[in-house]
């Protein structure tokens, strides 16, 4: 961590350097109010306030109204944090004011003074932007404590440990987030004397040991900085409030925001608040706890505490914390004393609190609380972060419990959270080497290699990898390696600990807290059940049971069922646009069908091309030198296309299936290299040299603007005659196995013109009305088109008169649009959307201005001409939510995607039924 000095407030505003992406324009400094009390019953802030607030301001503002017990504090705002980077660092000026007005107050309340030599408020101040970013931004407790009133705490408390305790956790924190000074620094000294004592758990040293390292952390200090640590509680208040501020933009709040779609615009409040203690002795305690299990969704208190610690000791997961309810503790087989044996009449009152809370936001909350001399204080709350699972069954179970609507029910699960949904889990019948368990901290399974760094992580995850992140415990730096990483394993840590949180918050498997292993940075091993792994090994993690595994397991597809079938019903109900599949194969089509896709909408004919008893017939079809041989190649294919199209049909049954023609360059299908060509000549009873020389002749400089699409199909007719037959005749065949009707649509690709759609359209027509004679039967068909060209947008008018669908392709639309090649746009793309000039990557969620206008214009023109023109889209964007709200939008009929993203589809496009208004990406 770079060192920072103490920001100092500056009424200076002349300053107008803006920060290097410019944050929305803060309010006019003159008059405003940047600064929102809450305390004593009361609050000037509420929680609809979330955005002026944050998060953790509003929360505290409504609990305070509520009556409940909060310690008094106030909030500067998130205009301030906008202010303070429009105006190079520095506040508005009457925020020195308003801030000192509020802590005056919070005085009153507690009776206590800041900075007073013998009666101290001491206060903490904490982040809190409007979206909760657990771990990624910089908190600091205990502040207010110096040489002098550490002894004002001492005399007051009656407890010179507890007050000494309190004044080394400020030492550490203050350094580590305000002076740069990092946490490990002191550790080490912390450790060395404890190696010297014999001591093993903190909670072992007296007062006169941490008077003892509270002066080595000083003097580490001066020997760090060239200054000695801050004294004045006033500079002390001030430093932190810009280190909070600061943190907005640290590295880890970025990539935080990048990987959760966060703008950076929002900015974060800041929370100064009265110190509660939990770190007081056995009637002290800190915890955090959920109104319900964000794993599972289980309608019952869920959480950890901590007895004689602050709040920072149980998410950090230093110590491994104890359960709050003893039927947790009995279920977790721990033998340490619940909160609810232990400390009684807290947990009766949290209880109540809970239960206050929950019926109040509708929603499951997530609170942080702490217990003084057997009084309970509240600190936070929030809606839970949770697994999709749990976002199902509380969302169903809270509309079956009348507290919100089956509309709202539908608004509150989080599309892409359903990924996590479709990960595989590990076979029961699968053979369990289990070496160590831990915690359940976050459900589903993974195998990987065993890497011990982010970095490493990050890096062989770019390399084509997969690996398993181990780590003795997490911390917000590790947010790129969890994120790269398949699943995550720490050895200490609860299930409220970071790890647990942001694993759960991805969707990725973690177990937490397995003690039994033991961890080697430096030699890059670890130690379980007896054997040692290394960097490299295999091993699997069951986030679902807690359990560490050697080697590979056999995992199986999830099903969907319970409360997934019941809210997408609700969301089905709600939703107009329909929802379609891209699949190939018979076994895409399956899927697509179980995940509840209502058709195909892009059936890639190629894919089927390269399977290896087809390739060589496709060689030979492009090796031939005239029509005829090129037929006689085409006929050995027609009855394996056909034979794939009956299969598609008759597990679609009756539902619609879009069929591409050919569409890539035909140099793709053959070899290239020497080694590679001369198998292949071999194989085929050709020459080389003739192989090499037509590879050669079919090669082009861009090949995705090239020979490709309705081209091939124009200067080679026979090939979309072939598969037209293979279409038409295996309709026939599915429609009498199935005694459905089969009405495929044929798809023309890469189309400019109306007469290049013409021209191919004749031949397939041709084909149709060949096979009706044939097979006495009446076909029943569409001929349409992909939309991929900005020429076929503008013209889709014309185009219309004679395709009878259209079916935007965007992946090629988006490469058109901007003259990017998405294979090659990795280089830059990046640096574009870090630098603000792209909001998100155009191949992820679509472009709304760019290539969207042209998707409005190809509708609005297409329908024009024909007024029941069904229209779709088949990229990659068919299952981005944001790009399927904008396909609703625009009217759209039905989006097509990956059958595993058909459910995020059909949630997605229920919530923009419903009005649910989704940030645009691009």
């Amino acid at each position: 961590m770079a060192k920072r000095k103490s920001k100092r407030i500056s009424s200076k505003t002349a300053a107008k350097k803006p920060a290097k992406k410019a944050l929305p324009k803060s309010p006019s400094s003159r008059g405003a109010k940047w600064v929102y009390a809450f305390g004593g019953g009361k609050a000037e802030g509420k929680a609809s306030m979330r955005n002026l607030l944050g998060g953790k301001g509003a929360g505290l503002a409504e609990m305070a109204s509520l009556g409940l017990p909060v310690p008094p504090g106030f909030t500067i705002t998130t205009d301030v944090c906008t202010y303070y980077y429009e105006h190079n660092k520095t506040y508005p000026k009457e925020l020195k004011a308003q801030v000192e007005k509020a802590l005056a107050n919070v005085g009153r309340i507690t009776g206590k003074t800041f900075g007073d030599k013998s009666n101290p408020l001491l206060v903490s101040v904490r982040s809190g932007a409007r979206a909760s970013m657990p771990g990624m931004m910089d908190t600091v407790l205990n502040l207010g404590l110096n040489d002098e009133t550490v002894e004002a705490l001492a005399k007051k408390s009656g407890d010179r440990r507890f007050a000494y305790d309190s004044y080394r956790r400020f030492i550490t924190m203050y350094s580590d987030v305000v002076l740069g000074i990092e946490h490990h620094r002191f550790e080490e000294l912390l450790d060395r004397h404890k190696e010297q004592e014999g001591y093993t758990l903190d909670t072992e040293l007296n007062a006169d040991d941490w008077e003892t390292l509270i002066e080595q952390y000083k003097k580490r200090v001066q020997e760090e900085r060239g200054e000695p640590f801050p004294q004045d509680p006033h500079a002390q208040l001030w430093g932190a409030i810009g280190a909070v501020f600061g943190s907005w933009m640290n590295q880890r709040a970025i990539t935080y925001r990048k990987l959760h779609n966060i703008p950076e615009s929002w900015g974060t409040a800041v929370n100064v608040q009265a110190m509660v203690f939990g770190n007081m002795g056995e009637t002290s305690a800190t915890g955090v706890a959920f109104t319900r299990n964000p794993s599972t969704g289980e309608k019952k208190l869920y959480g950890e505490f901590l007895v004689n610690a602050q709040g920072e000791d149980v998410v950090a997961g230093i110590r491994t914390p104890q359960e709050i309810s003893e039927a947790a503790r009995e279920e977790a087989g721990s033998n340490k004393p619940s909160m609810e044996k232990l400390l009684p009449k807290a947990y009766a009152e949290l209880k109540r609190i809970y239960n206050t809370l929950e019926r109040h936001y509708r929603d499951m909350q997530d609170l942080e609380f702490t217990v003084e001399q057997g009084k309970l204080w509240m600190l936070q709350t929030r809606s839970g972060k949770r697994t999709a699972k749990a976002a199902l069954r509380i969302a169903v179970e809270l509309a079956n419990e009348k507290l919100i609507s089956k509309e709202e029910a539908v608004l509150r699960v989080d599309p892409l959270a359903l990924d996590q949904l479709l990960h595989p889990t590990i076979d029961p019948k699968a053979h369990r080497r289990v070496i160590a368990t831990g915690l359940p901290a976050s459900p589903g399974a993974a195998t990987g290699a065993i890497v011990f760094s982010s970095d490493d992580a990050a890096q062989l995850k770019a390399d084509g990898h997969k690996v398993i992140l181990v780590r003795v415990e997490t911390s917000p730096e590790d947010i790129h390696g969890m994120h790269a990483a398949e699943g995550i394993l720490t050895t200490r840590g609860g299930m409220t600990s970071h790890a647990a949180v942001v694993a759960r918050g991805m969707g990725k498997p973690c177990v937490s807290g397995a003690g039994s292993l033991r961890v080697d940075y430096a030699n890059r091993t670890m130690t379980a059940g007896g054997h040692t792994l290394k960097q490299g090994d295999f091993i699997t993690v069951d986030g679902s049971t807690g359990q560490v595994l050697a080697g590979k397991v056999d995992m199986i597809q999830p099903q969907l069922s319970g409360d997934f079938a019941t809210l997408i019903a609700w969301a089905d109900k709600a939703r107009k646009l329909g929802i379609r599949a891209n699949a190939d194969t018979p076994n895409d089509a399956r899927a697509a069908v179980r995940f509840g896709a209502e058709g195909i909408g892009l059936c890639r004919t190629e894919h089927m091309f390269f399977d290896e008893g087809r390739i060589q017939a496709v060689r030979e079809m492009i090796l031939a030198d005239d029509e005829k041989s090129r037929r006689a190649a085409i006929a050995k294919l027609l009855p394996m296309q056909r034979d794939d199209f009956v299969e598609l049909f008759e597990i679609m049954r009756g539902k619609p299936v879009t069929i591409r023609l050919l569409d890539p360059p035909l140099h793709e299908f053959l070899p290239h290299g020497d080694e590679e060509i001369a198998e292949v000549a071999e194989a085929m009873g050709t020459e080389p040299r003739r192989l090499a020389e037509r590879a050669k002749e079919l090669a082009e400089f861009n090949p995705m603007l090239g020979f490709r699409g309705c081209r091939i199909a124009i200067a080679y007719p026979e090939i979309a005659e072939m598969q037209a037959r293979a279409i038409f005749e295996a309709a026939v065949e599915a429609a009498k196995r199935t005694g459905e009707s089969v009405v495929p649509e044929v798809m023309v690709p890469l189309i400019a013109s109306k007469a290049e759609f013409d021209l191919v359209k004749a031949h397939i027509d041709a084909m149709a009305e060949a096979v009706e004679k044939e097979k006495g039967a009446k076909l029943n068909y569409q001929v349409g088109t992909m939309i991929e060209l900005p020429r076929a947008a503008l013209l889709a008018g014309e185009i219309a008169e004679t395709a009878e669908f259209f079916s935007f392709g965007t992946n090629d639309l988006t490469q058109t649009t901007y003259g990017i090649s998405r294979d090659d746009a990795a280089s830059f793309l990046g640096i574009y959307t870090a630098r603000g000039i792209l909001p998100a990557d155009p191949f992820v969620s679509i472009d709304q201005h760019g290539v969207g206008e042209l998707v409005k214009i190809g509708v609005e023109r297409g329908r024009k001409t024909r007024s029941k023109l069904k229209v779709g889209i088949c990229g990659e964007h068919g299952g981005d939510p944001a790009s399927v709200a904008f396909c609703h939008q625009v009217k759209l009929d039905y989006v097509s995607c990956s059958p595993f993203r058909v459910p995020i589809a059909r949630l997605a496009a229920a919530q923009a039924a419903l009005g649910k208004e989704t940030t645009s990406q691009a």
